[in-house]
């Protein structure tokens, strides 16, 4: 029964009752990344991932809406574009750990470095 939005108001926020945060997109997210050469349909991956069959569907249309997963027919793979964004963030953690133990020289990056308040041509 519907009540009024002030007696919502009252309500105590700290109970345990909030919902969590879905596992799903992760394993079927991670899934996919896992056989980048593959498509499944959505019972495959309900049934590789042990997700609930009734949730794969609307978690794989949010992940498409992100642009992580492709859709073709009754098929679902992981995104090209997922997968050089993955590729990307991989390349500059392994550009990161290789300076890691070469400090940054503030005075020589200092030298270079262009300001961007200055407005001259």
């Amino acid at each position: 029964m519907p009540f009024s939005a002030d007696r919502f108001d009252e309500i105590d926020d700290e109970t345990d009752d909030r919902p969590s945060p879905s596992p799903n997109p992760e394993e079927i997210f991670t899934f996919l990344e896992d056989h980048p050469e593959q498509a499944f349909t959505q019972s495959e991956i309900a049934l590789a991932t042990e997700v609930i069959p009734g949730l794969v569907g609307p978690t794989l249309v949010r992940l498409w809406a992100t642009r992580r997963v492709d859709h073709r027919g009754t098929y679902w793979r992981i995104s090209d574009h997922a997968q050089s964004v993955d590729a990307a963030t991989g390349h500059t953690a392994a550009v990161a750990a290789c300076h890691e133990d070469t400090p940054l020289d503030y005075d020589e990056w200092q030298e270079h470095a262009v300001d961007p308040r200055d407005t001259r041509e």
